[in-house]
């Protein structure tokens, strides 16, 4: 079997969406003759603004994992702040916080580049070197973010320079839609976006979630060849669901599961909703937060009156965060409004359809997320502007709930963006490297 070194920040005990597509790979991989040794960050001093102790129980027998001390600033800075939590990332509101709250931000975007996560590196390289010598290890996977994870790879690859090196990069980096909101100075930037671009001319091949990513990343060096990058999305794994789960039969429930900040900007659903609920007074009907949501959002359901017709349920783990997905007849997916979106590419949209529950999508009718949910025929994807469209849909989702609908959407190409299909892909690009 090859062997690999595969580094991740997040693993369990971590929850949330980032950890999930470390640990489906390295569940995997081994179905496909490659065999992953993991490195991490010590759970007791890492900066996980979510814990899922669930998860630890899915990590398959027999991997070895070594765990590394770190430097966590985080950890400091979210003391000195009012919320006394590790910050989620896209949750900044500069419009009404506090002038500590803009400092400690300014803080974050310029003296922890490329982010305040940057303290575990010296001793992730450290452990790594020793498990590359001692196990004639040749290749690493590197799963970001956090996207300092990525500066291992550059340390690596100067004691090792034949190194097969794979940048798995989930989100954007310099391009990520909360970018601005850190409050860079011209040269932190500049700083920012030369790293970016080492790691993407340096590292051996680069994995990324959307095509629209891989534009972004292909425009940071006139030196990349689009062959380097190689597109492999988020997925579902069919073990996560339970069979028999039916949806609720007595409401018309409608579930969205992560976080829903400022910048999603999901106004025109509750306007929408509030016109069906108004022409549907004798059906029952819920919509159901499963995770974090902001003040702001709330308010919003507050000025359509819908407050007694929401039920936020706060963070769970991912094996119930599953099953409110399949209690659910309908689930909502909301993508940032914000530069760049046709290329987000959330993990719950692959979960939603491993669900096989209708997705109603609000967001770039032209974008990966659009594209994924036609070619599965698992629900649709309208702009912020189709309103009447939006309507529709919902009215004829209730109507069809009235009849009894079974209410699984989905066709044989869901199967694709099963992980371990996508586990397949790794393994090909692992095989593959020039």
């Amino acid at each position: 079997m090859k062997k690999i070194l595969y580094i991740t920040y997040y693993w369990p005990p971590s929850g949330g969406a980032g950890v999930q597509r470390s640990l489906k790979f390295v569940k995997y991989l081994s179905e496909f003759q490659v065999q992953a040794t993991v490195l991490t960050v010590d759970e007791k001093q890492a900066s996980y603004p979510l814990l899922d102790d669930t998860l630890l129980a899915e990590i398959p027998s027999g991997i070895e994992i070594h765990r590394t001390d770190s430097f966590e600033p985080l950890q400091i800075l979210s003391k000195v702040g009012s919320k006394k939590s590790i910050p989620y990332g896209g949750f900044a509101n500069p419009g009404k916080e506090k002038l500590s709250q803009k400092i400690l931000r300014f803080i974050r975007g310029n003296f922890f580049i490329p982010d305040a996560r940057k303290g575990w590196v010296k001793y992730a390289v450290k452990t790594a070197s020793r498990i590359l010598s001692e196990n004639k290890i040749d290749t690493i996977v590197i799963s970001s973010p956090p996207h300092s994870s990525q500066l291992i790879g550059l340390a690596l690859k100067k004691q090792y320079p034949n190194l097969h090196w794979i940048a798995d990069m989930r989100d954007p980096w310099t391009d990520i839609y909360y970018y601005k909101d850190m409050l860079h100075t011209a040269l932190a930037k500049k700083k920012d976006q030369n790293l970016e671009k080492t790691v993407l001319e340096q590292c051996s091949a680069a994995i990324v979630v959307s095509n629209d990513l891989k534009r972004l990343f292909l425009q940071k060096s006139k030196s990349l060849d689009q062959n380097k990058i190689h597109v492999i999305p988020n997925g579902y794994d069919s073990v996560d669901f339970k069979t028999g789960v039916e949806p609720c039969k007595d409401k018309f429930l409608i579930t969205y599961v992560g976080t829903i900040a400022d910048s999603y900007n999901p106004e025109i659903f509750f306007s929408t909703f509030k016109k069906v609920l108004d022409k549907n007074p004798n059906v029952p009907m819920k919509i159901r937060f499963v995770g974090s949501i902001s003040g702001q959002v709330t308010q919003c359901i507050d000025e359509n009156n819908l407050k007694e017709k929401v039920e936020i349920i706060g963070h769970v783990s991912h094996e119930q965060a599953i099953l409110y997905m399949q209690e659910s007849s309908i689930l909502l997916l909301v993508i940032p409004d914000v530069k760049n979106d046709k290329g987000i590419l959330t993990g719950k949209l692959f979960e939603y359809i491993g669900a096989r529950r209708p997705v109603l999508g609000i967001g770039p009718s032209n974008g990966d997320a659009a594209q994924i949910l036609a070619e599965c025929n698992a629900g649709k994807m309208f702009d912020r502007q189709q309103e009447k469209e939006i309507e529709m849909w919902l009215m004829d989702a209730v109507n069809r709930w009235q009849q009894n609908f079974s209410f699984r959407d989905g066709n044989a190409e869901v199967e694709k963006y099963s992980r371990k299909e996508l586990t397949r892909k790794l393994a090909g690009v692992l095989n593959n490297i020039p």
